[in-house]
């Protein structure tokens, strides 16, 4: 009796299979890049369908997806019949527009880094507030890991993603955890920066164990004020660096 052959034919992991950039999205990071540089400038009108045509050896429907897509992420408004404009981005983007300054910055911007911790004195305190309020227990194991973080940017930075994240999705309000997500591949670079500093380090391992502690006790309302007053002094820190120490 002979035994038949079998091929066996494994399944493809499509995470596997790199994925080839559209033309649009090229084109619309290149135009992205020329306005964060200043080669085009805020208020003023980008060229025409046709000049961008011609300019980046693309169609016009290409060139029309890649305008859509700066107009959906906040860099320009568009006109009917005439050029789109550049947006003031700071004042008229969108999540979007963050993630896009981020993805085509090498090095983060200390000014970015400024208005981040200046939106976590806002953010921070509630939704920790409501996920001890419903989940007490389950913020507490959250801090387990604490005793296992080396003295050094990378862990600290973990250790802060994975909590912040953490205690969000334990917020009955899912807002703060999509906007967190939104940041979520640049994270680490934020925080690596400003954990940089040793003195961070040591403030931070200070208010996490105060912190636990009120926690501990079911002190909602002055944990909460602790995490607002920590956010502060983040942001304080943050300036003193970018002067200089002074």
């Amino acid at each position: 009796m002979v035994i038949p052959s079998i091929k066996l034919v494994l399944p493809i992991n499509r995470r596997d299979i790199p994925v080839k950039e559209r033309s649009s999205d090229i084109i619309a990071g290149k135009l992205i890049q020329s306005i964060l540089e200043g080669r085009i400038k805020v208020h003023e009108p980008l060229q025409s369908e046709r000049v961008l045509s011609t300019r980046f050896q693309a169609g016009r429907p290409t060139i029309r997806e890649a305008l859509q897509r700066l107009e959906r992420d906040g860099w320009v408004t568009g006109r009917k019949g005439m050029p789109a404009v550049v947006n003031d981005y700071w004042k008229q983007g969108n999540l979007m527009t963050i993630v896009n300054i981020l993805e085509h910055q090498e090095e983060v911007p200390d000014e970015f880094i400024h208005h981040m911790l200046e939106l976590r004195v806002s953010l921070t305190p509630t939704y920790f507030r409501d996920a001890i309020h419903h989940h007490r227990l389950k913020v507490i194991s959250l801090f387990v890991p604490l005793e296992e973080v080396q003295d050094d940017a990378r862990s600290y930075a973990d250790f802060d993603w994975q909590l912040q994240q953490s205690v969000a999705m334990l917020s009955p309000n899912p807002i703060y955890l999509l906007i967190l997500n939104s940041f979520k591949d640049f994270y680490s670079r934020m925080a690596e920066k400003y954990f940089s500093e040793p003195d961070h380090r040591k403030a931070s391992r200070d208010y996490y164990e105060k912190l636990l502690d009120l926690i501990l006790k079911g002190d909602i309302e002055q944990a909460e004020r602790l995490i607002k007053e920590m956010m502060e002094t983040s942001l304080r820190l943050w300036i003193q660096k970018m002067n200089g120490g002074n």
